[in-house]
Protein backbone atom coordinates (compact mmCIF):
# COMPACT_ATOMS: atom_id res chain seq x y z
CA UNK A 1 0.00 0.00 0.00
CA UNK A 2 1.21 3.71 -0.74
CA UNK A 3 0.16 6.79 1.30
CA UNK A 4 -0.27 9.82 1.50
CA UNK A 5 -1.14 12.41 4.57
CA UNK A 6 -1.47 15.97 4.05
CA UNK A 7 -2.76 17.85 7.41
CA UNK A 8 -4.05 21.88 7.51
CA UNK A 9 -5.87 23.89 10.31
CA UNK A 10 -8.98 25.62 9.37
CA UNK A 11 -9.62 28.60 11.49
CA UNK A 12 -13.19 27.62 11.94
CA UNK A 13 -15.51 25.48 13.81
CA UNK A 14 -15.70 21.24 12.59
CA UNK A 15 -19.36 21.79 11.91
CA UNK A 16 -18.60 24.53 9.06
CA UNK A 17 -15.69 22.43 8.11
CA UNK A 18 -17.88 19.49 7.72
CA UNK A 19 -20.77 21.63 5.94
CA UNK A 20 -18.31 22.06 2.96
CA UNK A 21 -17.08 18.69 2.90
CA UNK A 22 -20.63 17.12 2.83
CA UNK A 23 -21.75 18.97 0.32
CA UNK A 24 -20.07 16.55 -1.65
CA UNK A 25 -21.17 17.14 -5.53
CA UNK A 26 -20.04 21.07 -5.09
CA UNK A 27 -16.36 20.33 -4.62
CA UNK A 28 -15.50 22.43 -7.96
CA UNK A 29 -16.86 25.34 -6.13
CA UNK A 30 -13.25 25.04 -3.86
CA UNK A 31 -11.03 23.31 -5.66
CA UNK A 32 -9.59 25.09 -8.48
CA UNK A 33 -8.43 21.78 -10.26
CA UNK A 34 -11.60 20.98 -10.75
CA UNK A 35 -13.03 21.95 -13.73
CA UNK A 36 -16.64 20.34 -13.04
CA UNK A 37 -18.22 17.90 -9.89
CA UNK A 38 -21.91 16.50 -9.85
CA UNK A 39 -23.29 14.28 -8.17
CA UNK A 40 -24.63 11.07 -9.84
CA UNK A 41 -26.41 9.16 -7.15
CA UNK A 42 -29.77 10.42 -6.46
CA UNK A 43 -28.59 9.95 -2.70
CA UNK A 44 -26.65 13.81 -1.23
CA UNK A 45 -25.18 12.52 1.38
CA UNK A 46 -24.10 9.05 3.64
CA UNK A 47 -22.33 5.84 2.12
CA UNK A 48 -23.40 4.75 -1.27
CA UNK A 49 -23.65 8.44 -2.20
CA UNK A 50 -21.43 9.01 -5.65
CA UNK A 51 -19.99 12.25 -7.89
CA UNK A 52 -18.31 12.92 -11.00
CA UNK A 53 -15.08 15.36 -10.85
CA UNK A 54 -13.33 16.45 -14.08
CA UNK A 55 -9.76 17.21 -13.86
CA UNK A 56 -8.99 18.81 -17.12
CA UNK A 57 -9.30 15.46 -19.32
CA UNK A 58 -9.47 13.04 -16.75
CA UNK A 59 -13.16 11.69 -15.15
CA UNK A 60 -12.87 10.47 -12.12
CA UNK A 61 -15.69 8.76 -9.98
CA UNK A 62 -15.94 9.15 -6.36
CA UNK A 63 -17.89 6.81 -4.32
CA UNK A 64 -18.33 7.61 -0.06
CA UNK A 65 -17.74 4.38 1.86
CA UNK A 66 -17.55 6.49 5.41
CA UNK A 67 -19.88 8.99 6.36
CA UNK A 68 -19.30 9.74 10.28
CA UNK A 69 -21.05 13.47 10.54
CA UNK A 70 -18.78 15.82 11.58
CA UNK A 71 -15.79 14.00 11.55
CA UNK A 72 -14.70 11.34 8.68
CA UNK A 73 -15.66 11.39 5.26
CA UNK A 74 -13.69 8.41 2.96
CA UNK A 75 -14.74 8.11 -0.71
CA UNK A 76 -12.66 5.67 -3.22
CA UNK A 77 -11.42 7.06 -6.47
CA UNK A 78 -11.85 5.40 -10.19
CA UNK A 79 -10.75 6.11 -12.97
CA UNK A 80 -7.08 6.61 -12.08
CA UNK A 81 -4.91 4.78 -14.70
CA UNK A 82 -5.26 0.81 -14.71
CA UNK A 83 -2.11 0.15 -13.42
CA UNK A 84 -2.48 2.36 -10.13
CA UNK A 85 -6.09 1.16 -9.87
CA UNK A 86 -8.49 2.68 -6.72
CA UNK A 87 -7.19 5.34 -4.47
CA UNK A 88 -9.10 6.05 -1.51
CA UNK A 89 -9.27 9.81 0.14
CA UNK A 90 -10.13 9.47 3.74
CA UNK A 91 -10.67 13.09 5.24
CA UNK A 92 -10.55 13.25 9.33
CA UNK A 93 -11.87 16.41 11.20
CA UNK A 94 -10.74 17.40 14.54
CA UNK A 95 -12.15 20.39 16.46
CA UNK A 96 -9.23 22.14 18.87
CA UNK A 97 -11.46 25.23 20.49
CA UNK A 98 -11.84 27.69 17.49
CA UNK A 99 -10.35 25.78 14.75
CA UNK A 100 -9.98 22.71 13.33
CA UNK A 101 -7.66 20.30 12.27
CA UNK A 102 -8.20 18.48 8.87
CA UNK A 103 -6.07 15.41 7.63
CA UNK A 104 -6.51 14.15 4.15
CA UNK A 105 -4.92 11.15 3.59
CA UNK A 106 -5.24 8.77 0.21
CA UNK A 107 -4.30 5.65 0.25
CA UNK A 108 -3.28 3.19 -3.41
CA UNK A 109 -3.49 -0.55 -2.48
CA UNK A 110 -0.89 -1.89 -4.70
CA UNK A 111 -0.18 -5.17 -3.37
CA UNK A 112 2.74 -7.14 -4.29
CA UNK A 113 3.99 -6.23 -7.50
CA UNK A 114 6.67 -4.22 -7.81
CA UNK A 115 6.00 -1.94 -11.24
CA UNK A 116 2.78 -1.03 -9.48
CA UNK A 117 4.36 0.02 -6.16
CA UNK A 118 6.29 2.31 -8.24
CA UNK A 119 3.10 3.61 -10.77
CA UNK A 120 1.56 3.94 -7.43
CA UNK A 121 4.87 6.22 -5.64
CA UNK A 122 4.30 8.62 -9.19
CA UNK A 123 0.65 8.51 -8.97
CA UNK A 124 1.03 9.50 -5.33
CA UNK A 125 3.43 12.61 -5.99
CA UNK A 126 0.75 14.24 -8.30
CA UNK A 127 -1.92 13.29 -5.62
CA UNK A 128 0.25 15.47 -3.76
CA UNK A 129 -0.45 18.38 -5.74
CA UNK A 130 -4.25 17.89 -5.54
CA UNK A 131 -4.39 16.86 -1.87
CA UNK A 132 -2.90 20.90 -0.75
CA UNK A 133 -5.37 21.83 -3.67
CA UNK A 134 -8.19 21.05 -1.71
CA UNK A 135 -6.99 21.33 1.76
CA UNK A 136 -5.92 25.10 0.72
CA UNK A 137 -9.48 25.83 -0.97
CA UNK A 138 -10.84 24.32 1.38
CA UNK A 139 -9.32 26.42 4.29
CA UNK A 140 -10.28 29.24 1.85
CA UNK A 141 -13.83 29.06 0.88
CA UNK A 142 -14.61 27.72 5.15
CA UNK A 143 -12.70 31.25 6.42
CA UNK A 144 -14.61 33.11 3.70
CA UNK A 145 -18.09 31.87 4.82
CA UNK A 146 -16.60 32.39 8.86
CA UNK A 147 -16.35 36.22 7.78
CA UNK A 148 -19.63 36.76 6.38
Amino acid sequence: MSKLVRETVVPAPVESVWRVLADFGNISAWVPLVGHSCLLSEQTSGPGTVRRVQIARQALVERVTEWDEPRTLTYSIEGLPPMVGTATNRWRLDPAGAVTEVNLTTEIVTGPNPAKRIVAAKALERMAIASDAMLAGLAAVVTTEEER
